[in-house]
């Protein structure tokens, strides 16, 4: 890493830009972490992150003790500005890029010639692009690497995070990264930069190029996780368990089926599709295909747990998972969720939730007389249906004869008859 670039500022501490910020403190740089919501940076500032990781408090109190990472609402001078905010969709699947914007707007009183800014949020193909033209409209004293590749005063590239939450901190070091520049010296500057911890394969390239792929990743994941999906209603129709026919198609050298689900969840899989296919709705029929079969497994769940509760005068349902994925507190996008509010909302009976991760019920849940947050145990005890939303951990060892006078509605695989043989 280059001497110059000693103090590092994150904007966005949430998933990605906390363990981001911590990691790069860890190794000696001076990081000022940004974030406007004023609960989470005085949570930082004490060393406890907002949110989940395993051994993310231990990092972050140590890094917070030294000094090398200070938490606040408003950006500073640094050398680097790495933009790690969310970049959601709109309701009519259009990317909100308003966070990205507002970062940028925040960053640009307080560059100076010399400065890298990286973009790590997912985003359409020519947002670094379209954030050179953004800051240079703010900053028309410096200039960007679009209008003077190689010489700019301000470096400007991206990329793209590849985190799996529940092993953040071991993925930030050792997965593969690439590095999009405006220019070639961009590129170079932010290799540079994260050297200081990223030890997996790297690559150079361009900007748009990096954008694509980060979108690409995910909407590879999507349409192969879709077909699972898919064929879990299929075998839902013929009577068959899906768990046990994927198994034996994946006897095949060439053939490696991924496991249905809920539904598809997170911040990442769910959103990034619409990207690409928001720009050429005519060249990705797949995607959103895919998309809209993952986005209609919920649905098809509650339906059949609501199915299945008609038949009780007054039901208890036991709801096993809120999270969007196993061992994990994190509820955006989460099927699961989406599922227990859609099962509220038709007030078939009483919820018990049960979501090990969470100490309160999230809104469309909380604050319901027939929906209540439950242990495991008493769930399962009082339930005329279980529903099993989320593979958690902690749900696999329930003993299965807890269960055998129960009806059972199990999306995560727990209790197939593949599992049993495995």
């Amino acid at each position: 890493m280059t001497r110059t670039r000693q103090t590092i500022s994150v904007i966005g501490l949430g998933y990605v830009g906390l363990p981001t910020a911590a990691t790069f403190a860890s190794r000696g740089l001076q990081v000022i972490g940004v974030d406007i919501r004023q609960d989470a940076v005085d949570r930082i500032r004490n060393g406890q992150a907002h949110f989940i990781e395993p051994d993310l408090d231990i990092v972050l109190r140590a890094v917070v003790t030294s000094g090398n990472l200070r938490a606040t609402t408003l950006p500073e001078p640094a050398d680097a500005f790495l933009i790690a905010v969310p970049t959601p969709i709109r309701d009519d699947r259009s990317a909100d890029l308003s966070a990205v914007k507002a970062a940028l707007a925040s960053i640009a009183p307080v560059l100076k010639r010399g400065d890298l800014v990286i973009i790590e949020s997912t985003c359409p193909v020519g947002t670094t692009k379209g954030a050179a033209e953004q800051l240079r409209a703010l900053r028309p004293d410096l200039t960007f690497p679009d209008d003077v590749p190689e010489g700019s005063d301000i470096l400007l590239a991206y990329s793209p995070e590849r985190i799996l939450p529940g092993q953040t901190l071991r993925e930030l070091i050792e997965n593969p990264r690439t590095y999009g520049g405006l220019d070639h010296r961009s590129a170079v500057a932010a290799r540079e930069l994260y050297s200081v911890f990223a030890t997996g394969p790297n690559r150079l390239t361009t900007a748009p190029a990096a954008e694509l792929s980060k979108l690409v990743e995910n909407a590879y994941r999507d349409v192969n996780v879709a077909f699972a999906n898919e064929l879990s209603l299929v075998c839902d129709a013929l009577g068959l368990d899906v768990w046990s026919v994927i198994r034996l198609a994946n006897l095949h050298p060439r053939v490696n089926i991924l496991s249905p689900g809920a539904g598809v969840g997170g911040h990442c899989i769910p959103v990034d599709p619409w990207f690409i296919h928001e720009a050429l709705p005519n060249h990705t029929p797949l995607i959103r295909t895919a998309r809209e079969v993952n986005d209609n497994k919920p649905h098809f769940i509650a339906d059949r747990v609501a199915t299945i509760a008609s038949r009780f005068r007054a039901p208890t349902i036991a709801v096993l998972g809120l999270a969007y994925k196993p061992n994990v507190d994190d509820l955006r996008e989460s099927p699961a969720l989406l599922i227990a509010r859609q099962l509220a909302d038709r007030q078939l009976g009483r919820l018990m939730i049960v979501e090990p991760h969470v100490t309160a019920l999230p809104a469309g849940l909380a604050g319901r007389d027939d929906v209540v947050l439950a242990t495991l145990d008493e769930a399962v005890a009082q339930a005329d249906v279980v529903a099993v939303l989320v593979a958690h951990d902690r749900f696999r060892g329930l003993d299965r004869g807890a269960v055998a006078s129960k009806i059972v509605v199990d999306a995560a695989g727990l209790f197939s008859r593949a599992a049993e043989a495995a």
